[in-house]
């Protein structure tokens, strides 16, 4: 088969069981963590299709320039190829189609997938019936095998870090002591790590430019040679600092939440936001 009909095997697969609509079990809770061994990466087109996907997201700038506008990865931001439990992939294909209060519609893998090249990539999006999306699916189809077919589970981990109030001055204090070496002085990244600042880094309109949402990938990930020792006010002060620089303007970030449910992090005023406030 050519690898061009890997697509329609993905969804036929899916469609036949892989990601299976049932109760969890102990071992699903394992994979839900880890993910597939790589020995289970069939030796076909399929296969080919996969292994191609998961290097197009561990490569990203350097394999799709021409939608990349800065010097991240995927894996910047989900780190061991997707399978560390904060940021993971794993079971990601099971979860979507799903609404999101941020575009206010429900979203197809593809269009998640986009919004990210848009927004932490700061560039284009792939066709959605391009070989690349094709094989980025893939791999993310694969990592879901044996993942239940069910909504992402409730959740309240941004919740606690609404308790803490940021000192940018102290985040600058922690990036010097635990950050700089891999990030540098200007936030402009190094040979082992990615710019977290400036033309080159994500634009306003990622995730990652939401305080919380930063704080908690530093506590959990950093620093790199020693993740977890960081308090969780030292976290959400670096966070603050990191995101107090300038970095690329987003300008559909007007149209975030147009419901009016814009978390309390978002770094931006929305249309929902400024109607609200004139009433």
């Amino acid at each position: 088969m050519h690898p061009l009909a890997c697509l329609s095997l993905v969804a036929a697969v899916a469609l036949a069981g892989a990601c299976r609509v049932d109760r969890p079990s102990a071992a699903v809770a394992h994979l839900a963590v880890h993910g597939p061994a790589d020995s289970l990466i069939p030796d076909d087109p399929l296969g080919v299709a996969i292994r191609r996907g998961r290097a197009l997201l561990v490569a990203t700038a350097e394999s799709l320039p021409a939608h990349v506008g800065n010097t991240l990865r995927c894996v910047s931001c989900h780190l061991d190829a997707g399978r560390r439990a904060s940021g993971s992939w794993v079971g990601v294909f099971a979860r979507y189609p799903q609404y999101r209060a941020r575009s206010a519609t429900v979203e197809t893998l593809p269009y998640r997938i986009n919004d990210c090249f848009r927004r932490s990539m700061n560039g284009q999006p792939l066709a959605a019936d391009g070989a690349d999306m094709r094989d980025i699916v893939a791999y993310l189809w694969f990592l879901s095998r044996d993942v239940p077919v069910a909504p992402a589970p409730a959740s309240n981990r941004l919740a606690k870090w609404a308790a803490l109030t940021a000192d940018t001055v102290a985040g600058a204090r922690v990036y010097a002591t635990s950050c700089v070496k891999c990030h540098g002085a200007e936030g402009e990244g190094t040979a082992v790590a990615p710019p977290v600042w400036g033309a080159h880094s994500y634009n306003i309109g990622a995730g990652m430019a939401r305080v919380r949402t930063a704080a908690a990938f530093i506590r959990d990930n950093m620093p790199f040679d020693q993740p977890a020792t960081l308090t969780d006010q030292g976290a959400l002060d670096v966070a603050a600092y990191v995101n107090a620089h300038a970095r690329p303007d987003f300008p559909d970030k007007i149209h975030d939440w147009p419901n009016g449910d814009a978390p309390p992090d978002v770094a931006y005023p929305t249309a929902a936001a400024r109607r609200s406030a004139k009433r």
